[in-house]
């Protein structure tokens, strides 16, 4: 635990949960964070003192070759999360998740090579799969670009396993299914849903509600971060991180109201729906080799645990100080 971790996109929601459970774990962490004239650090801005007591924090760019280079020097384990991920944002956008996620994710391999650095966590996304063609879906399903988002997520993969390939860097990739929790963005559904409910208003918008997800609380997420990062089995390898529970959209709203104790109905915001054929109509973890190269399993899997999980996030969002974060009458891209 004498060994420095950088963990870039330190300032995000999963970013930021995995810095403080590492801080409190005896891990000395270096947090790059995204540079603002603010001197915002994001979501550890509200990090308890204990934590940010303990912080090294680098205000930089992960576009940046040269601040990512001096970022990791000093650390001998990179756990790179830095990325733009909304998928709706990538139509307009999506040279910036070229920049940000492809040659992002160079820039920290091309440093962790000339450094040395012992171990280099890619951070992927299930989105990469696409459409599940075969359930559940295992780490050998074929990659499929539905949005520029997905697609910069498969280029930004496969330039760390050609990393590990060309040069023998340590590169192991994580694939987070789709992490909740406190802290969550807006632009994510489960946010959207809660942060609507929270408001007061019980006629929610939303987009399509038939597809499925796999949902990952976020200490399960964080637990297979560090599972990930003390794994050499893992190295060169590709790694689900999922609840193995498949759950529509519609049933999850069905289930938040529940939890919250409130009643629902759902109107369909047209803004709010991706194109017919850039929509991920199922997504369903296969966790086995999670559990075999690294020890994970989920703590909130099932549908018992994704209700425990559901009510701690709703309880976040529900407190005013937090709530009043969200604008829950716009549609967040």
């Amino acid at each position: 635990m004498n060994d420095r971790i950088l963990i870039t996109g330190a300032d995000g929601f999963i970013g930021s949960h995995l810095t403080e459970e590492l801080v409190r774990q005896g891990y000395s962490v270096r947090a790059f964070v995204y540079y603002n004239s603010f001197n915002s650090w994001g979501w550890l801005d509200s990090a308890e003192s204990d934590v940010k007591k303990n912080l090294d924090v680098f205000a930089g760019d992960i576009r940046d070759p040269y601040g990512v280079k001096t970022a990791m020097q000093g650390c001998d384990t990179v756990l790179h999360l830095a990325s733009l991920i909304a998928i709706p944002y990538s139509y307009h956008s999506p040279e910036t998740y070229i920049d940000t996620n492809i040659k992002g994710t160079l820039n920290v391999l091309q440093a962790a090579r000339e450094l040395n650095v012992s171990k280099v966590v890619h951070t992927s996304t299930s989105e990469v799969y696409g459409t599940a063609l075969y359930v559940p879906i295992d780490e050998d399903h074929p990659l499929q670009g539905q949005s520029p988002y997905s697609a910069s997520k498969i280029g930004a993969d496969q330039m760390a396993l050609s990393f590990y390939r060309s040069f023998e860097t340590p590169v192991s990739v994580i694939r987070p299914f789709n992490t909740y929790g406190p802290r969550q963005s807006a632009r994510a559904v489960i946010p959207t849903i809660i942060a609507q409910l929270a408001n007061g208003s019980n006629k929610i918008k939303l987009g399509a509600i038939h597809p499925t997800r796999d949902f990952s609380f976020i200490k399960d997420t964080v637990g297979g971060f560090i599972a990930t990062m003390n794994s050499k089995k893992s190295i060169g390898d590709v790694v689900n991180i999922g609840s193995n529970y498949e759950i529509s959209i519609g049933e999850t709203a069905q289930l938040i109201a529940e939890v919250m104790g409130v009643s629902l109905e759902i109107e369909t915001d047209d803004q709010r729906l991706r194109p017919e054929k850039s929509e991920v109509d199922r997504l369903w973890a296969e966790n086995k080799k999670a559990k075999e190269l690294l020890g994970w399993e989920p703590l909130y899997g099932d549908k018992e645990g994704f209700k425990r999980g559901l009510k701690e996030t709703a309880e976040w969002f529900s407190k005013p100080v937090n709530l009043k974060q969200y604008k829950a009458d716009v549609y967040n891209i």
